[in-house]
């Protein structure tokens, strides 16, 4: 007797269909399973056996070949439990489903036959349905997720007896409907509101400093604050989601499907719609930043696709770990690679990290109370902890000085969040009308012959530029970084040509750059 049914397992943040065969033969009782599971899918089969035998079928005493194709791709999880009982029920003939073989099979066994939820799916169903699949059985808790997907029939199954209402020719319990339309044609949805509590009205003074954040969240740029403990950095840093322009639909759903993945999605009955702020501590590993394990999972980088990985505290985070940082911030996604296969992460986010001037932190703001006690070489050795190649990969470094205790008290000219994300998304309009058509959201993402294109420089401009690339002694990647920052604070003024006071003001946001050559000499 053969049989087959569907179920999906994960590859990354991605679903992949698998087909779940069974072959029952006469023979010594037993069951083999083939296909690459990993070991908590052969632990299904006793959770298998029992839930049948407990639900009132009758498990076969006979040899039973299950087979989880494609073979050569490894399998994980204990999606597939729910699969593999249903294969063996239809094989056997007890249970009788119309269009079984166009319904996705996903879902956890607890011995008494109940079925739990499990990670990732979203990314399954998404997958089933580029590939024709209708209907999914799974969990209760798992549904509202499933129904994001639309034209999905999501079928609810608490437990394996209910698949005796399909011999009655009743579905089984509760049948959910897809309440977002996200199916392939994807739509920008733009929020009115912003559903952070944080305002940027609470920051007074450091009115430089929050015109270049508005720069960095107009254009997704990079940025790291340097100044003495107590100036805001850190305020100021998590106070940006609540300027950043709201997500499109397939942002959101590719947001909804890291989390997913990683059991962190609270709210399973929508997409994520804001923008994630994550801040790890600096202990954190290497595999703890970039994801890994031996079936690699998303990691903070990817945890914070499309939002902030904000660095409190920079230079105490291990040389390893912010070095693995370079190819994410540098290409967008992450590519760990094993032996069977090479997993590739998401990983399109902002960089915000905040540091000392030095390990006491008062370097450069000395009072009569607080002088800095570092020696030189002690200072030298604090920031090169941070190496040139990650600075180049970061567009804005701002100083943020010691506020004034008139400033402190000014609330007069302080910008409000809501008005800040008004010329951010100004700026955003901009760009999305230069962009159309391409693969391009953000100035941060230009490149090549189009960044030529949309970076042109005036004569001024150009002299200017090749001024500061040779006092400064840049690199060709800080010289296209400068360019692109350029673009985004031309579009903040609204003006389609870069200027020279727009290039300038690029320029004067590479303080580390100027800083580290003044120490070379």
């Amino acid at each position: 007797m053969y049989g087959k049914v569907l179920s999906a397992c994960l590859q990354g943040i991605e679903g992949q269909p698998i087909e779940v065969e069974v072959d029952i033969s006469s023979g010594l009782p037993q069951i083999n399973l083939v296909g690459l599971p990993d070991s908590a899918i052969r632990e299904s089969v006793e959770r298998v056996r029992s839930s049948i035998k407990n639900c009132g079928y009758t498990f076969p005493m006979d040899r039973i070949t299950v087979n989880l194709a494609p073979a050569d791709l490894r399998k994980e999880g204990s999606s597939f439990d729910l699969a593999i009982a249903v294969g063996i029920l239809v094989t056997t003939g007890q249970i009788h489903m119309n269009g079984y073989a166009n319904t996705l099979f996903l879902g956890e066994l607890a011995l008494d036959g109940s079925l739990r939820p499990v990670p990732g799916v979203l990314s399954m169903v998404h997958a089933a349905k580029k590939r024709g699949i209708t209907r999914v059985c799974l969990a209760a808790v798992n549904a509202p997720e499933a129904a994001l997907i639309a034209d999905t029939e999501v079928c609810v199954i608490r437990n394996l007896s209910d698949f005796k209402n399909w011999n009655q020719g009743a579905y089984p319990n509760a049948i959910f409907h897809a309440r977002e339309q996200l199916g392939d044609d994807l739509f920008e949805n733009e929020l009115a509101t912003s559903p952070y509590i944080e305002d940027y009205a609470d920051v007074n003074g450091q009115h430089q400093v929050k015109r270049a954040m508005m720069i960095a969240a107009a254009g997704m740029h990079n940025l790291i604050l340097l100044g003495p403990p107590g100036t805001g950095k850190t305020m100021l840093i998590k106070r940006l989601p609540t300027i950043l322009p709201p997500m499109t639909d397939r942002e959101a759903l590719e947001v909804t499907k890291i989390y997913s993945v990683s059991g962190k999605l609270t709210d399973r009955s929508t997409l994520m719609r804001s923008r994630s702020f994550r801040a790890p501590h600096h202990s954190i590993s290497s595999a703890g930043l970039i994801g890994g394990g031996s079936i690699p999972k998303p990691g903070e980088v990817s945890l914070s696709h499309r939002g902030i990985l904000f660095l409190d505290e920079l230079p105490e985070f291990s040389r390893n770990a912010l070095e693995v940082l370079r190819q994410p911030l540098e290409d967008r996604q992450v590519m760990i690679a094993r032996a069977r296969a090479v997993y590739t992460f998401p990983a399109h986010f902002i960089l915000a990290a905040a540091m000392n001037p030095c390990p006491c932190g008062y370097y450069g703001a000395e009072t009569e109370t607080n002088a800095c006690t570092c020696s030189p070489a002690k200072i030298l050795h604090y920031r090169s902890k941070i190496s040139g190649p990650l600075l180049d990969r970061i567009d804005l470094h701002i100083e943020v000085p010691k506020p004034s205790y008139t400033q402190l008290k000014d609330t007069t000219s302080n910008l409000s969040s809501a008005e800040m994300r008004h010329q951010v998304m100004q700026a955003h309009h901009r760009q999305m009308r230069r962009y159309a058509g391409t693969d391009i959201q953000h100035n941060n993402e230009l490149n090549g012959r189009l960044m030529r294109e949309m970076c042109r420089l005036t004569p001024d401009g150009d002299q200017l530029l090749r001024a500061s690339f040779e006092a400064l002694g840049l690199s060709a990647r800080a010289h296209d970084r400068i360019l692109r920052l350029a673009r985004t604070i031309a579009d903040l003024d609204g003006s389609d040509p870069i200027l020279p006071a727009h290039l300038a003001e690029a320029i004067q946001y590479r303080k580390l750059d100027k800083n580290q050559r003044v120490e070379e000499m």
